[in-house]
């Protein structure tokens, strides 16, 4: 028997259930039929978020971010080119820091960017400070 993993769509917020051997076959949301992994960074917001935290079986690498902030504008390319990496194993979102105040706070991000990898609804790791992609692929792997 195989193991079933709950996937939260990107698109439609619904929460799929699929055997882990399927992950890899680019699997469709029953709900909304749309991709389940799209190969880029989810854009969230605290409620996705918390959906996202709470109800996904995969780890969910986080980049904090800021629409005025230089190295965040630098490191977004890479952060979407880990996204073609990293994904259907792990899910990719980004926390707009000025949008997300209380997200910010409640994860006490005193500088940005900064990934925070996510398992089973708890952080696992964080790291502050724009990274390559390969670094970031690198980072996640040494953290599972």
């Amino acid at each position: 028997m195989s193991e079933s993993l709950h996937l939260v769509c990107p698109h439609c917020q619904a929460v799929n259930r699929l055997p882990a051997a399927r992950l890899s076959q680019n699997p469709t949301c029953g709900q909304c039929h749309q991709t389940l992994f799209s190969g880029h960074p989810l854009a969230l917001n605290s409620k996705s978020f918390e959906t996202h935290l709470a109800r996904n079986d995969i780890p969910l690498l986080v980049d904090f971010w800021a629409d005025w902030c230089g190295p965040c504008k630098m490191m977004a390319p890479a952060f979407a080119q880990a996204a073609h990496v990293l994904e259907p194993r792990i899910r990719l979102g980004k926390i707009d820091t000025e949008a997300e105040q209380a997200l910010s706070g409640r994860y006490n991000i005193r500088s940005i960017p900064t990934l925070m990898l996510f398992k089973g609804g708890r952080e696992l790791a964080r790291q502050a400070g724009a990274l390559s992609a390969q670094d970031i692929v690198r980072w996640v792997n040494s953290q599972l």
